[in-house]
């Protein structure tokens, strides 16, 4: 069956498949009204709209804003007009506008409300707003295209606000008729053929204005010749809409509907702004019988650039908001065009059984980001063939690009080109077809090109006539090019070989494999003739500017060096980026090279070495590299040939050494755009290089060792590590005698301390091999007379065949030291286990080149026994206690005296710290001693001998510290009872003065104490304190006797005093003083005593001074203590005598003025 015979519609009838608002003939508005289509979502916008403007009709309102938004061929501006028929409800061949949509509501409800709807008297004014627009675009432009629309309505000059005046004027009178009459006779042509040249006419519209109107030549002419501008504000506007509705009867309605306001007004807050107040002044004024409907490609809140409450108030007016999706035009597509017959139907569906599984396959994209997808079911397949069910959205989006990017003529932005005739041409194009032809992609070309821009056409063009010449083009190229100028500019579909493919199936036959061959083969044709660029797997449609900067940079050349280059910074700075290959617990490193040059610095033993296409050794055969690979200790691995990574770099390089070479800035705009594509192009391909490198190498020949590695591996890093490790399993062969690792310090602390030491025997040390080999080693360089530095078996063990790590080395050095086999000089000294600085010396790169490792040597016999003998005498044993073993020697040697040296430090610290015992230079030299010989721990040879060398010292110092040690275990308690003595006797010796033998024994006491060595006369100390202590006890009976006969005077002068009613004051008194008495009684110290005295005096003043106050209370008496009347004086004559007197009564009379009474005390 051919396809035309599929479908329920003649395929080749006129449809009128782009609907234009000022297309009002009757036939095209017949056919819109018969063949309009109400999908699911147009039945909810009728239902949305029809409720809204049904209310209106019952009560006003100021809710008469109606935006209708979609994409461009989404439908809306046939929405418009629909509504515009209907409301108007207009006869239209023959019938009301409403009749004709009896049967396309599926809901008799709806259809009744829209009958409901046009009975009130409605007229309306439909037009495209850029058709009406001034020359003149500013802010006040909606209003004035508002005017004009309203005036022409009334048959008015909607062009001259002058002109419209007038016939307003004229019409209000009722003179319109006799005007016009007046002037066709005076002009000889028709007022409405005249009016838009009215300035050539001034005297014969004068002469009608006076003989229609009655007016004065004058009164005529001077209008005529006003210069004044006609000044017309909303208010005014809306105030006369409002009249000619009134005017119109009770229930009139007057529409404003208006086709691309959004496109209109674009970005300009101050024409959104214009809109929205007429749009709120003729809802306040007008009470819902003015409605304003407009259609926009955006939807209200992606038009207005404004914020706060002014877009607030914008949405406010436009609360009936439509918004139009692409599932609308498709529905509508499916029913006008692709509607089939029953036979159709059968036959297709019969096909879809047979073919759904080939369908499947042959429609699935790569790297879309819309979802672009095959049929979905038998259903689908009936209803869209012989489309593909992605071809209605991608369609959409090609339209939507094309004029975005300015490569459309005029007439696609307005509307001339719509998805309805796109799908109708493109069905037509194939009519004669069978059932198993597809719509190809590319046949969309043939719909729009003869409204494309000429450029584009010239470049198609230009390919046609190349493939008429058979120029290096084929036929087939040209439709290849032509799918590529429609998805050009679509970023949701990857233009890529697997799409292309997609794109291009026109027959549900086709094989898939052979037409992607044809279509690489096409590409290939076109990208050589620079019709078409590559980026990656991307293809590119090019312009002829675009062709000439392809040309240029086609031709810029690039030394295969830099692409080497690019080739190595994608190979080890993104693919394979480790700087050290990891192997269990080992980072070796390794040189980085590619085609036998060296990248960067020449880091290991090893080498990882990548052979492109540009080496000359890249032809030779397996024995070359086998050969390589075992003498330079390195994996090779020659990148396959059959990827294109090289002409991807190379592509690349020549886009960015093209940039490079241009003053981009200084270019027009135009060709800057095209700069930027090509350097977005330039990073495809290096994108695209990246993945061809990475298959290159996964698929490439490898060889490690003198061997070619057959291996599978899926990715670059896998391909890498494991002939890696292969490498190092084959150069590194004493790599396994390390069996046990370390990670840090603090395991060789332990290791050296003991905690982790291991032997060099049987299983308890893992590394046993590692030890062997090391030990063989220095006995080799000991057999030389060579010295070896930790750095020397750092750098050796690190190398060929070893690679042991350098954490590793040091803990095998560590456990030998530890074992007593080896020992670590630093500047000449036996650097001993304990050391903290060991741990530098083992591993730090600036110490480990001085720190010497050698055999340990084991002290002479005799030494050993001169040394035992010794200790077994300074300590006092049998010498079967001390150790005859080296080892045991040496430890028992540092552990007793260190232990000596600590016990003596803390007697210097806690006992000579704080008091002046004897013996502190005994103690203080012992330590010396004990320091010397410490100081040799190390060696164990020098610590013997130094031992031996202090022997007669150490004897000594036993002697000395054995009466220090009686001293501090007998006598200290004794020397400490004299000492304090002492220093109780010095602080009151001034009551001592008559005591002689008292002062002899502090004498005698003192003498002892400062003696460097009293330990004899000590027992002298406790008789001399006795005598002492007898003195002074003698003397504080004295003392004790004088202040309780002090306190026994004051309380009788007291009592003596006070009469009988004072006698609360007495007792007061006596209690004081006897607390006085009693703490006298248990005074231990002559001070205490004395101070009691000042105290007692103090107490009697104070109660005599009360008592007199008490006794005589209304008399002003005044008290004054004798001492300060009575000072210290010499009197050697009577004139002195006279003089003191004379102070004496001066200080008296002062006293007592002023007072009745001086009460001396």
């Amino acid at each position: 069956m051919q396809l035309r015979d599929i479908y329920k519609s003649d395929i080749n009838r006129d449809i009128n498949g782009v609907i234009k608002v000022a297309q009002d003939d009757e036939h095209s508005i017949v056919q819109e009204l018969s063949e309009y289509v109400i999908t699911k979502e147009l039945r909810r916008h009728f239902n949305t709209f029809l409720n809204h403007y049904e209310r209106s009709l019952e009560q006003p309102t100021d809710k008469i804003g109606v935006w209708i938004s979609g994409f461009f061929g989404s439908g809306k501006s046939h929405f418009l007009k629909m509504l515009s028929y209907l409301l108007s409800n207009r006869t239209v061949g023959g019938k009301k506008a409403v009749a004709y949509f009896a049967d396309k509501f599926d809901d008799p409800m709806m259809y009744a409300q829209l009958e409901n709807c046009v009975k009130v008297p409605t007229e309306t004014i439909l037009f495209n707003i850029d058709s009406k627009s001034p020359l003149t675009k500013d802010k006040t432009a909606i209003l004035r295209i508002f005017a004009k629309v309203f005036y022409e309505h009334q048959g008015f000059y909607g062009n001259d606000l002058k002109i419209a005046k007038l016939e307003q004027f004229i019409a209000k009178s009722g003179k319109t008729e006799p005007f016009q009459k007046r002037f066709e006779r005076i002009n000889g042509g028709s007022w409405e053929s005249s009016r838009n040249s009215f300035s050539f006419f001034e005297d014969d519209i004068v002469a009608a204005m006076c003989e229609a109107l009655g007016m004065s030549e004058t009164a005529a002419r001077n209008w005529f010749n006003g210069e004044e501008e006609i000044e017309l504000s909303i208010e005014q506007l809306v105030s006369e809409i409002k009249e000619y509705v009134e005017s119109k009867g009770k229930d009139n309605r007057l529409l404003f509907m208006i086709d691309e306001v959004g496109q209109y007004i674009g970005s300009d807050s101050d024409l959104m702004l214009n809109l929205q107040t007429i749009v709120e002044e003729i809802g306040t004024k007008c009470g819902g019988r003015v409605w304003v409907m407009v259609t926009s490609q955006e939807a209200i809140d992606s038009i207005t650039k404004i914020s706060g409450d002014d877009f607030s108030k914008i949405q406010g007016r436009f609360n009936i908001r439509l918004s139009l999706s692409s599932s609308s035009v498709d529905e509508v597509i499916k029913k006008r065009i692709l509607a089939k017959t029953e036979i159709a139907e059968q036959l297709l569906k019969q096909q879809y059984e047979k073919n759904h599984q080939v369908l499947k396959n042959l429609f699935t994209f790569s790297h879309a980001i819309l979802d672009l997808k095959g049929y979905a079911g038998e259903g689908e397949f009936v209803e869209t063939y012989p489309f593909v069910p992605y071809q209605f959205r991608l369609m959409q989006n090609v339209l939507a690009e094309i004029r975005k990017h300015g490569n459309s003529g005029k007439h696609l932005s307005n509307g001339e080109r719509s998805m309805l005739s796109s799908f109708q041409e493109a069905a037509q194009a194939i009519q004669n077809k069978d059932e198993f032809a597809l719509v190809p992609f590319y046949l969309f070309y043939d719909t729009l090109h003869t409204f494309l821009d000429s450029s584009i056409r010239r470049v198609i063009d230009r390919c046609q006539d190349a493939a008429d010449h058979h120029d290096g083009i084929e036929q087939y190229d040209i439709n290849i090019l032509k799918l590529l100028y429609l998805v050009r500019y679509v970023d949701d579909i990857k233009a890529n070989v697997d799409n292309i493919s997609i794109l291009m199936a026109e027959d549900i036959r086709t094989d898939k494999i052979s037409t992607r061959l044809e279509i690489q083969q096409s590409l290939d044709r076109l990208v050589s003739q620079n019709y078409v660029s590559r980026a990656g797997d991307t293809y590119t449609f090019l312009t002829d500017d675009e062709q000439d900067i392809a040309r240029e940079i086609r031709n810029t050349p690039v030394d295969s060096a830099i692409i080497t280059k690019a080739i190595s910074d994608i190979i080890f700075g993104k693919l394979f980026v480790s700087k050290k290959f990891r192997y269990g617990k080992y980072d070796f490193p390794y040189d980085e090279r590619i085609d036998e040059t060296v990248i960067g610095q020449l880091t290991g033993s090893i080498a990882l070495h990548f052979i492109t296409v540009a080496s000359e050794i890249y032809t030779m055969d397996d024995s070359v590299f086998r050969m390589k690979s075992a003498n330079d200790n390195e994996v090779i691995i020659v990148l396959a040939e059959s990827q294109p990574y090289f002409k991807e770099l190379e592509d690349a390089m020549k886009i960015r050494r093209y940039v490079k070479s241009k003053n981009v800035t200084q270019l027009p705009e135009m060709i800057q755009t095209i700069i930027r594509a090509r350097q977005n192009q330039a990073s495809a391909h290096e994108k695209r290089a990246e993945e061809l490198i990475s298959a290159a190498i996964v698929a490439g020949r490898i060889y490690v060792a003198g061997d070619k590695l057959m291996m599978k591996v899926s990715s670059v890093k896998d391909c890498v590590e494991r002939a890696m490790s292969v490498l190092v399993e084959s150069v590194y062969t004493k790599l396994g005698y390390i069996r046990k690792n370390y990670d840090s310090d603090a395991d060789l602390l332990q290791i050296l301390n003991g905690s982790k030491q291991m032997t060099l025997a049987g299983t308890e040390s893992p590394n046993a091999e590692a030890s062997k080999e090391l030990l063989q080693y220095l006995e080799i360089q000991k057999e030389r007379q060579l010295p070896t530095s930790m750095g020397d078996l750092q750098k050796r063990y690190q190398a060929i065949p070893y690679g042991w790590r350098e954490i590793d080395i040091a803990a095998i050095v560590a456990e030998l030291i530890a074992a007593q086999k080896l020992v670590l000089k630093y500047g000449g000294t036996i650097i001993s286990p304990s050391d903290k600085k060991i741990i530098d010396y083992l591993r730090k790169k600036t110490e480990i080149d001085k720190a010497i490792i050698a055999f340990k040597v084991a002290p002479p016999t005799a030494l050993i026994k001169k040394c035992r003998e010794f200790l077994s005498e300074y300590h006092n044993c049998t010498l079967g206690a001390i150790p005859d073993d080296e080892a045991g020697l040496i430890r028992y040697i540092t552990e007793k005296f260190d232990t000596e040296r600590a016990v003596l430090q803390g007697r210097i610290a806690k006992e000579y710290a704080f008091s002046a015992y004897p013996g502190k230079n005994v103690v203080e030299n012992g330590i010396k001693l004990c320091e010397k010989l410490l100081a040799q721990k190390n060696d164990s040879i020098a610590l013997l001998k130094k031992a031996v060398e202090l022997q007669d010292d150490f004897l000594d110092f036993s002697e000395d510290i054995s009466d220090v040690d009686t001293f501090f275990r007998i006598q200290r308690e004794i020397f400490d009872r004299a000492k304090a003595q002492t220093e109780l006797v010095n602080t009151e010796k001034e009551y001592f003065q008559t005591e002689s033998d008292a002062i002899a024994a502090i004498a005698k006491i003192k003498e002892i104490l400062a003696m460097p060595k009293p330990y004899k006369r000590i027992s002298e100390l406790p008789e001399l304190v006795q005598t002492i202590q007898n003195g002074y006890a003698k003397l504080l009976v004295q003392k004790r006797e004088e202040v309780i006969g002090e306190i026994q005077a004051a309380m009788g002068e007291i009592h003596q005093t006070a009469d009988v009613k004072q006698s609360d004051i007495v007792q007061r008194a006596d209690a004081a003083f006897i607390e006085k008495r009693t703490a006298a009684e248990h005074a231990e110290k002559l001070t205490t005593l004395d101070a009691m005295k000042i105290q007692i005096g103090n107490i009697r003043q104070q109660y005599l001074q009360k008592l007199l106050v008490v006794a005589e209370p209304n008399i002003d008496t005044v008290t004054m203590n004798r001492s300060t009347i009575c000072h210290t004086m010499q009197l050697k004559s009577e004139a002195d005598i006279d003089q003191y007197v004379a102070e004496i009564k001066k200080i008296l009379l002062q006293k007592l003025d002023g007072h009745d009474v001086l009460h001396i005390i």
